[in-house]
């Protein structure tokens, strides 16, 4: 579906003055908003809340809402970004080793499971603190896998730009999260 069609274009004005034909919408993109969610918190019941934060968020601000060449999703996309961010920002500090231990693991697994949590929290973390527009890349490109050209529509840039802008924030994420020993180096290829 090319990003900003007229249909979508069409739809979003009907849900402007009509709520209810803001459902054609949200069966258009809550698959794709659920995924991305599911993506970053890897927790279905969480996955779903966010979700339906984000249409309500949607839904309620519907005519903030401006076609300004980029497709609707993206601005989905923007208000999940910062659904998941703001949860992440209210989950800081706390690690549930409850949720580890539980089912009797075996503590080495319970050290490697916090060891892993801590890493995932550091980079998120300092994802989190990218300018916008290099942490919509980076997510859309290493937690949800898109392709160079779709993060492209999505953001409404070029494949240029959005090359750019991964490279740009894993050069900062370089710098400023230098390995731990036993870290593997990550690397991002222009092409991929």
């Amino acid at each position: 579906m090319p990003g900003g069609s007229e249909d979508e274009r069409d739809l979003v004005d009907r849900a402007k003055r009509n709520p209810e034909a803001f459902g054609a919408l949200y069966d258009r993109y809550f698959t794709q908003i659920y995924r991305f969610a599911y993506s970053r918190v890897r927790d279905q019941s969480l996955a779903e809340d966010l979700t339906s934060e984000v249409f309500f968020k949607a839904l309620r601000n519907i005519n903030r809402y401006t076609y300004a060449g980029h497709p609707f999703s993206s601005w989905l996309y923007q208000i999940a970004l910062n659904a998941v961010a703001d949860h992440y920002r209210g989950q800081r500090g706390e690690l549930e080793l409850e949720d580890a231990t539980s089912g009797g693991t075996p503590s080495g697994a319970v050290v490697d499971e916090v060891i892993r949590r801590d890493r995932s929290r550091r980079v998120w973390s300092a994802i989190d603190q990218l300018p916008k527009q290099q942490r919509a890349a980076l997510i859309l490109k290493f937690a949800e896998d898109r392709k160079i050209d779709d993060i492209a529509q999505i953001l409404g840039k070029s494949s240029g730009a959005v090359k750019l802008l991964l490279h740009r924030g894993v050069e900062r994420l370089r710098k400023e999260l230098p390995p731990l020993e036993g870290d593997v180096e990550v690397g991002f290829e222009p092409g991929s």
